[in-house]
């Protein structure tokens, strides 16, 4: 609380000046303090931490090559124009829509990309699949493939680099 001090009002004027009473002023702060603690300790224990959306990824050693055989290796390659290609081993990559319809921002992967996913890794356990995107494609392409082969359990994956043998690949493609 505020108060004012105010002396007893006795005070001896000086030679024809009047001299003015002075008036001190004390504020208790306290009270004010207590209530800006209690607002934020308030805060802080209602409010709802937000997890920050990042994706776990395990890099490789650097050391060592790893040796697998060509009919284990399914390339899916993301190119700017929407469509996935897929191909196994050395054969010729198969053109597949990336989205179910036109509309990419609703939708996720095409049923048609999925079950060929899920299908090569039922029927060989020891399947890896390289997905190169093309600087071309969007980046919610790759984070939709890896969010779906995470959500298939395909622990199998690898990210290699868009070269120009790709983009001549992606030609032949049917």
């Amino acid at each position: 609380m505020g108060m004012v001090d105010s002396p007893n009002g006795k005070h001896q004027a000086k030679k024809g000046r009047r001299q003015l009473k002075r008036l001190g002023f004390h504020l208790d702060m306290t009270p004010m303090v207590d209530v800006a603690f209690l607002l934020l300790t308030f805060f802080m224990l209602t409010t709802t931490f937000s997890k920050s959306n990042t994706m776990e990824i395990n890099m490789p050693p650097e050391t060592g090559e790893v040796r697998i055989a060509e009919q284990n290796v399914m390339t899916v390659r993301i190119a700017g124009d929407g469509m996935a290609y897929c191909s196994l081993g050395e054969e010729i990559p198969r053109r597949i829509a990336l989205y179910g319809s036109s509309d990419s921002r609703k939708l996720s992967l095409s049923g048609e990309l999925r079950s060929l996913l899920r299908k090569q890794t039922s029927v060989n356990k020891k399947m890896v699949i390289v997905v190169k995107i093309s600087e071309k494609a969007k980046y919610k392409n790759l984070v939709d493939l890896i969010d779906e082969l995470n959500l298939m359990k395909i622990d199998r994956f690898s990210l290699d680099d868009y070269t120009d043998q790709d983009e001549a690949a992606i030609k032949r493609a049917v």
